[in-house]
């Protein structure tokens, strides 16, 4: 017998039942567990989601949503492409408001990064400096319209925004 294995060895107890202490979230060596016959791989298990120990996301108030809505269109106007992309990855999951309105922002800010990115081409040509001047008044104004929609829980669809993610 090695050294921390009880008898019965470390898949049994001493009354030969599984042990569900030596192996965390009920895993054991090889994903198989005695006596069953059934074998997993790691942690996908059928109904579980999730690794054990994970905690779902869990939604949000109507209060929150509305919240980070409102931040995610205020930070866009800011940084760009930068807070819509993190705030679609982190809370699309915490309720169905706040993914609309991460999605719509994310779609218009990609939108308006191509249209600097253009401005920045044809700067050469002088026309660029008005694409990029109409480029950020139009990311300000729809901006500061789409996070007074969010506060007041309206959901606002951009103009002008190419649909890069759907629905």
């Amino acid at each position: 017998m090695s050294y921390g294995q009880e008898p019965g060895g470390p898949e049994q107890h001493r009354d030969g039942k599984p042990d569900g202490r030596q192996y965390p979230g009920g895993q054991y060596p090889g994903g198989q567990q005695p006596g069953n016959g059934q074998q997993y791989g790691g942690w996908e298990r059928p109904g579980q989601q999730y690794p054990a120990g994970y905690q779902p996301p869990q939604p949000m108030t109507p209060e929150d949503q509305r919240l980070w809505a409102t931040l995610t269109h205020v930070g866009g106007i800011f940084f760009n492409i930068l807070v819509p992309l993190v705030a679609y990855l982190v809370l699309r999951d915490r309720g169905q408001f706040v993914r609309e309105h991460t999605r719509v922002a994310l779609n218009f800010h990609i939108t308006m990064a191509i249209a600097y990115f253009a401005g920045g081409l044809t700067s050469v040509l002088g026309v660029g400096f008005l694409v990029i001047a109409a480029a950020a008044i139009v990311s300000i104004v729809f901006g500061i319209m789409a996070a007074i929609a969010a506060n007041q829980g309206q959901f606002y669809k951009y103009p002008l925004s190419i649909e890069f993610f759907k629905p």
